[in-house]
């Protein structure tokens, strides 16, 4: 889940350059906690450190993307995916987001801005998810300190029946 301003970005990219590409235009857009594997492998053993957001590659050495994904879900369930691919296949892609990618996008001039756009809008959904978590908390803690304030109320009305206009125990 990305909650902060500088989440922490895994990307899994088997080509160097453009692995070091995509990482130059995440830092340039001030996106500066990033991490980078040529390797699936390697990224699900750094997997502990729960990033916020994966953009991977769908083909790699070794195990492929969804592999990766489903993996890594496994290990940080709430880390997000972004397939940053050259596949242009339709199948690909639904089945990338059936396995719980949060999006697929095929590599072209615009992608990297798109990738960036994406990581903006997991970041908005999840400050909102936040937001709207503490608002429900707020609410909740209100009508519990309310109850307890009126049960308080009624035990010492009770107690001290004279002071409240109470006549109890007469008919």
């Amino acid at each position: 889940m990305v909650t902060s301003k500088n989440p922490l970005i895994f990307v899994v990219e088997d080509n160097q350059v453009y692995n070091r590409l995509i990482v130059s235009f995440l830092k340039t857009n001030k996106l500066t906690n990033v991490e980078s594997f040529s390797s699936g492998e390697d990224a699900i053993k750094a997997m502990e450190k729960q990033p916020a957001v994966v953009i991977q590659d769908y083909l790699l050495e070794g195990m492929n993307g969804i592999e990766v994904l489903k993996r890594a879900k496994k290990i940080a369930p709430n880390v997000e995916f972004i397939f940053l691919s050259g596949q242009d296949n339709i199948d690909v892609a639904i089945n990338s987001m059936k396995y719980g990618a949060y999006d697929y996008i095929v590599k072209d001039q615009m992608a990297l801005k798109k990738m960036v756009n994406k990581i903006q809008k997991i970041q908005s959904y999840n400050q909102l998810e936040v937001s709207r978590t503490r608002y429900k908390t707020g609410v909740i803690l209100f009508f519990v300190f309310l109850s307890l304030f009126i049960i308080a109320m009624i035990a010492v009305a009770l107690m001290y029946p004279k002071y409240f206009g109470l006549k109890i125990g007469t008919i």
